[in-house]
């Protein structure tokens, strides 16, 4: 298994054997948890409002990579 698969395995909390449902549910878990709007009430402070914003962007892109990578290693099967 390379590094990635692993990286993104990790990301979902997921362990091999799993199935299309329970990659779909947990990606659904993940982007609600880090949707960058959710961010928005949070704190009055803008500086600090961005940098979760900031970081929420990046682990929704980081998401939507592995779980387009774990798709395709599912693809593989």
């Amino acid at each position: 298994m390379n590094e990635s698969l692993a990286k993104a395995l990790a990301l979902f909390e997921l362990t091999e054997p799993f199935t299309r449902e329970d990659l779909d549910k947990k990606k659904q878990e993940l982007l609600v948890t880090w949707h960058p709007h959710r961010y928005a009430n949070l704190t009055n402070n803008p500086r600090k409002y961005m940098k979760m914003y900031t970081q929420a962007e990046a682990m929704t892109k980081d998401i939507n990579a592995a779980y387009e990578l774990l798709v395709a290693h599912f693809g593989k099967k």
